[in-house]
């Protein structure tokens, strides 16, 4: 196995058709809650680690890389960007101080839209005053099931300009979702070996919660031959709404869309 195949593998379980580049300058995780269980970032770190991969020497282990920030200033065509596909952000192990260089960043290089998303929404609330918000970066927390709807709570009192949950994977159902601030929704079922099975009646449920509290939802699927076109159809009708790309800087030159990790 090559790297490149690596790299691909990392780019499909990362973008999942929302994003067109990855950012990670942080690499490395801990489990905090059950949907983590079967974590598709664990997964491709430690195989790698195993082919040798230098980036992730440290395989799991939460590792900052310094010479990965100033990434997205050297990306001069706007993109999509998620940050963190292989860490959580705001997990205990990283520094504010580190935290609030890749927001500067993201501040700075604006010609980016960027997607942050956390399970770890008391960090996030704890932090958030230093944080410097703006409304190409768009904020989010991970909500597998009704046990961890509290997340929501805490994202709603930060100062992020857009913010979105993430109900990835949904684990069961939820049924009195508060979504006042919130921007977007995205609900999608476990990939990946021993997937945990997502009834879809969950997530018409949730999308017309988010119809009635006029809320953008999209559904997004990762089984299957036709993924991409048969996975975000939900009763015949295709759901598929996704933070707009800043326009390209006058006179920048078309460029090869590169994976990163």
């Amino acid at each position: 196995m090559s790297v490149r195949l690596g790299e691909r593998s990392l780019r499909n379980n990362a973008n999942s058709g929302c994003t067109t580049e990855t950012w990670n300058p942080i690499t490395g995780c801990t489990k905090v809650s059950p949907g983590c269980k079967h974590c598709y970032a664990e997964r491709i770190a430690l195989r790698l680690q195993a082919i040798g991969q230098p980036k992730y020497a440290n395989g799991f282990r939460v590792t900052l890389h310094q010479d990965a920030l100033q990434r997205p200033h050297k990306w001069k065509r706007p993109r999509r960007v998620f940050v963190n596909s292989m860490s959580d952000l705001f997990h205990d192990d990283v520094p504010d101080e580190f935290i609030l260089r890749v927001f500067n960043v993201m501040h700075a290089a604006r010609q980016h839209a960027y997607m942050a998303l956390t399970k770890r929404a008391e960090r996030l609330s704890r932090i958030d005053a230093i944080l410097p918000w703006a409304s190409h970066i768009s904020m989010g927390v991970t909500v597998e099931n009704a046990e961890y709807a509290w997340r929501i709570g805490h994202l709603r009192q930060t100062g992020a300009r857009v913010k979105f949950l993430s109900l990835e994977p949904l684990l069961g159902p939820l049924p009195d979702l508060d979504l006042a601030g919130i921007d977007r929704v995205f609900v999608g079922p476990e990939s990946g070996p021993n997937a945990r099975p997502m009834d879809p009646r969950w997530v018409t449920d949730i999308r017309d919660q988010c119809d009635e509290q006029g809320v953008s939802f999209t559904h997004k699927q990762r089984r299957g031959r036709r993924r991409k076109r048969a996975g975000r159809a939900l009763e015949g009708i295709r759901h598929r709404d996704l933070p707009p790309v800043p326009p390209r800087p006058a006179g920048s030159l078309p460029e090869q869309l590169l994976i990163r990790m």
